[in-house]
C-alpha cells in the first residue's frame, strides 16, 4: 500500500510535469521552424481583381496596383480588396501588361498606349505613337522624375517631361532587339529587355551596348530586368542571368539551381533575395541567386505561370495567372503583460506584438489558452492554461505563420499558507478566552456606569 502511495503521489506527478515540458519545448522547435516558411493569400476577381491573369504588380504602402488582362486594379488596404479601372477610365485598352507609380501619378502599360494618371489611378491620360511611343503596345514601364521609359513593340520610348512627349530608341541606337520586354533605369544607366538580348546604356538611353549569351545570358529573348548598383538580374527564354560587374558577364541559373522554370518572366531583388517569376512558381533565393526554394502548395502558393513579382517591405507580391498572391507576415511577439501568472492557469495576460489579425489559436508553454481574443493587429488578450513553474513561450499562430519562441511569460507555483491549524480542543479555547474578555469588559463598563 505504502508502494502504491508512493507511485501515485511521487512519481506520476513527475512524469506528468516532464512530459509536459517536453511537448513545450517540442512546440517551440515546430513553431520556430514554420516561422521561417513563407506563407502566401491569393487574391482573385472574388477580391476585385479585374481577371485571373496578372501581368505584373507594384506596391507601395498598402497601395497596390495589379496589372490584369482586363485592367488595373488598385487597392488601399495591402491588397484585401481592390478597385479595378478599365477603358472607361481613360485606360488605352483594358489589357494592361505592366505598372509604376510614384506618389500619385501611377503609369500602366496597356495593348492600347501608356496611360497615366495624376490622380492615383483614378483617370488616365493616353499616350500613344502620336506622342512619340515607337508601338500602342506597351510591354513595361519604369520613371525616375519627370523621366518616363517605356518598354514597346517598336523600341524604348523615352520621355524627360513626365510623359508629355517621347523619343523613341531603336536597334538603330544599338538595342540588341527593337522588341523591348521590360525596362529599368538608375541614374543615368538605363538596361532595356529585349528580344536580341540585355542591352545597357550609360547615357540616359540615347546610345546601348547589348549583351547577348555571348556574355553568359541563358537566352538572347530577356523579358525583364533588374539591377542593384553593379548587380544585373535578366530574365530571360533560358533561365535568370546574373552579373555582378555591371552587366559586363553573366552567370546563368536555371532549374539545376532550384528555379521553379527556365523560362524567366520578371525578376526582383532586395539585397541578397532574390525572386524570380518563372513559367513556374515563384523561386525565392537568399544568398544572392546562388540557390533558390520554389514556393509550393506548402506555402499557399496554389498556381504556376508565375508573371511578374515585386517585394515592398517584408510582403512579396507576385502575378500570376491564377491571381496575385501576397505573402502574409509572420506574428511577433515582443511584450506579456502580466508577465507571470499561477501555475493552475486562469490568469488574464495581454499579448503585444505585430500581425496578430486573424490569430487562430495562442499557446503558453505548449498548451492552448482557454480562451483568447484579438484586440488588434498588435494586441491580443489570454487566459492562461494551467502549466509548470518556470519560464514559458508565449506562442501566436495566424494564417501567416506562428511567432518564434520566447520566454515572456512565467508560470509560479501558487503561494500556500505554513501557518498550522488549529485542533478542536484549541478552537473551544479560543471561543472560552473570547467569551470571558467579552464579560470582563461588559463588567467593567457597568462599573463605570
Amino acid at each position: 500500500m505504502q508502494k502504491r502511495l508512493s507511485f501515485e503521489k511521487v512519481f506520476l506527478p513527475a512524469f506528468k510535469a516532464s512530459i509536459q515540458r517536453l511537448m513545450a519545448i517540442l512546440a517551440m522547435v515546430v513553431c520556430s521552424t514554420a516561422a521561417h516558411a513563407q506563407i502566401f493569400a491569393q487574391k482573385t476577381p472574388a477580391n476585385g481583381l479585374g481577371s485571373h491573369a496578372v501581368n505584373g504588380v507594384f506596391a507601395s504602402g498598402t497601395t497596390v496596383y495589379a496589372a490584369t488582362n482586363n485592367g488595373l486594379s488598385i487597392s488601399t488596404n495591402g491588397g484585401d480588396s481592390f478597385t479595378n479601372r478599365t477603358t472607361t477610365h481613360g485606360l488605352g485598352s483594358s489589357a494592361v501588361y505592366g505598372v509604376f507609380a510614384s506618389g500619385t501619378t501611377v503609369y500602366a502599360a496597356t495593348n492600347g498606349g501608356l496611360s497615366i494618371s495624376t490622380d492615383g489611378g483614378t483617370t488616365f491620360t493616353n499616350r500613344t505613337t502620336t506622342h512619340g511611343l515607337g508601338s500602342n503596345s506597351v510591354w513595361g514601364v519604369f520613371a525616375s522624375g519627370t523621366t518616363v521609359y517605356a518598354a514597346t513593340d517598336s523600341g524604348l520610348s523615352i520621355s524627360t517631361n513626365g510623359g508629355t512627349t517621347f523619343t523613341n530608341r531603336t536597334t538603330t541606337n544599338g538595342l540588341g532587339s527593337s522588341t523591348v520586354n521590360g525596362v529599368f533605369a538608375s541614374g543615368t544607366t538605363v538596361y532595356a529587355a529585349t528580344n536580341g538580348g540585355l542591352s545597357i546604356s550609360t547615357d540616359g538611353g540615347t546610345t546601348f551596348t547589348n549583351r547577348t549569351t555571348t556574355h553568359g545570358l541563358g537566352r538572347n529573348e530577356v523579358n525583364g530586368v533588374f539591377a542593384s548598383g553593379t548587380t544585373v538580374y535578366a530574365a530571360t527564354w533560358g533561365g535568370l542571368s546574373i552579373s555582378t560587374n555591371g552587366g559586363v558577364s553573366f552567370t546563368n541559373r536555371t532549374t539545376a539551381d532550384g528555379l521553379g522554370g527556365n523560362m524567366i518572366w520578371g525578376v526582383f531583388a532586395n539585397g541578397t533575395n532574390v525572386y524570380a517569376a518563372p513559367a513556374g512558381r515563384l523561386s525565392i533565393s537568399t544568398n544572392g541567386g546562388a540557390s533558390f526554394t520554389i514556393m509550393t502548395s506548402a506555402n499557399g502558393f496554389t498556381h504556376g505561370d508565375t508573371r511578374g513579382v515585386f517585394v515592398s517591405g517584408s510582403t512579396i507580391y507576385a502575378a500570376t495567372v491564377g491571381g496575385l498572391f501576397i505573402s502574409l507576415d509572420l506574428p511577433t511577439v515582443t511584450a506579456v503583460n502580466p508577465s507571470s501568472g499561477s501555475t493552475l492557469g486562469g490568469s488574464s495576460i495581454t499579448i503585444t506584438g505585430t500581425n496578430l489579425t486573424g490569430a487562430t489559436g495562442i499557446t503558453v508553454g505548449g498548451v492552448a489558452c482557454s480562451a483568447f481574443s484579438v484586440i488588434s493587429s498588435t494586441s491580443a488578450t489570454c487566459t492562461t492554461p494551467a502549466g509548470s513553474a518556470g519560464a514559458a513561450s508565449v506562442l501566436v499562430t495566424t494564417p501567416g505563420g506562428t511567432n518564434t519562441a520566447n520566454s515572456l511569460f512565467t508560470f509560479a507555483a501558487p503561494v500556500t499558507s505554513t501557518a498550522p491549524i488549529p485542533t478542536l480542543s484549541e478552537w473551544v479555547m479560543i471561543l472560552m478566552a473570547s467569551l470571558m474578555g467579552m464579560f470582563a469588559f461588559i463588567r467593567l463598563h457597568k462599573k463605570l456606569k
